[in-house]
């Protein structure tokens, strides 16, 4: 994590599993506006930003101890 100016490339990790490259469109009060490739933009603190892809990457938590199962509406716990 580094400080950003306007017009850098920075990542963002959305919802802990996707890194996305945004550029960095103003910096005030601790906030960062970054708008994202495909359009839209949103405001973020600092400590979600990224100099790098693979820093972005290392930051998302993987829940090893659980195995990913996806269930159907249709499967209960009893």
């Amino acid at each position: 994590m580094g400080n950003f100016n306007s017009g850098d490339k920075a990542f963002i990790v959305e919802s802990n599993r996707t890194v996305r490259e945004v550029t960095v469109i103003r910096h005030s009060g601790g906030m960062y506006l970054i708008r994202f490739a495909e359009g839209g933009g949103i405001q973020v603190r600092k400590h979600r930003l990224f100099s790098t892809q693979e820093e972005a990457a290392a930051s998302i938590q993987i829940d090893k101890e659980k195995p990913k199962r996806h269930r159907t509406p249709y499967e209960y716990e009893h």
